[in-house]
């Protein structure tokens, strides 16, 4: 492929329109899979948004660690599209928090105009849900602790604080497991199960993928990865673990506190 810009330093890449048509080839399997119940159209989807996912991080890598193609430029350009990502995350949560403080400020009468509605039996926020919010605030002291240790090129802390906060977000998403199968409501009950599941569902499924992340960040960092003055792809994963956190807080005081 021929090079941009030399000020740019990296290649064309095929990845970004690739995993654009495979998601939307994987949002309509889902839609084909709720409507007709047919999957394969969105395993279909999934499989090829995986695998270009990978080969796209796997060049990221490669540019960034053996080939030095990522000039200031590139870097502050990763940067900011990390940022508008996050940005874009902010919206998508926000939309869950709006439909959930426009039902329970004023609830309709189809749900007894009382919330919680009066058939909900709601967890308890001094147990599973505060246990929760301990562990990813302590895991993002460690992972703070692991970006100091890389700014002053200590790697044995940083694999201890990288394997650590790896081991929080797994027993997060452990926890939650457990508490969604001890749960006396579900998706389908009222408005409140609606905005409950899908709003800590998908903070459930970005923990998990922040600690894939993390994991990821982990190996690259035994392989020699990164260095005080080169360590982008680790600073983007800490980025979005400290907004899976925020998030999470604010779940956890309006939804599981102030929502019970």
């Amino acid at each position: 492929m021929k090079k941009n810009h030399p000020f740019h330093m990296v290649t064309s890449s095929p990845w970004p329109i690739l995993t654009s048509v495979n998601i939307f080839t994987f949002m309509v399997g889902t839609v084909m899979w709720m409507t007709k119940k047919e999957m394969n159209t969105m395993l279909l989807g999934m499989a090829l948004t995986v695998m270009c996912s990978c080969l796209w991080w796997r060049d990221v890598t490669r540019e960034s660690t053996f080939q030095g193609n990522h000039t200031i430029k590139v870097t502050k350009g990763l940067k900011m599209g990390m940022i508008l990502f996050i940005v874009s995350e902010i919206m998508f949560f926000s939309s869950f928090f709006w439909s959930f403080f426009h039902s329970s400020l004023s609830p309709s009468i189809e749900i007894g105009m009382k919330w919680p509605p009066k058939s909900i039996e709601t967890f308890n926020p001094m147990e599973v849900p505060l246990l929760n919010t301990i562990i990813l605030l302590s895991s993002g002291v460690s992972i703070t602790w692991a970006h100091q240790s890389i700014l002053i090129n200590k790697m044995k802390p940083f694999k201890t604080s990288m394997i650590i906060t790896i081991l929080l977000g797994v027993y997060f998403s452990i926890l939650q497991k457990w508490e969604y199968s001890e749960s006396k409501f579900t998706i389908s009950d009222s408005i409140y199960g609606s905005t409950f599941f899908m709003s800590t569902g998908f903070h459930g499924i970005h923990v998990i993928i922040g600690t894939t992340f993390i994991l990821v960040c982990y190996i690259r960092g035994i392989k020699l990865h990164f260095s005080k003055n080169h360590h982008l792809g680790f600073e983007a994963a800490t980025w979005y673990w400290h907004f899976v956190d925020v998030v999470w807080l604010f779940l956890y005081i309006s939804i599981y506190w102030w929502g019970s």
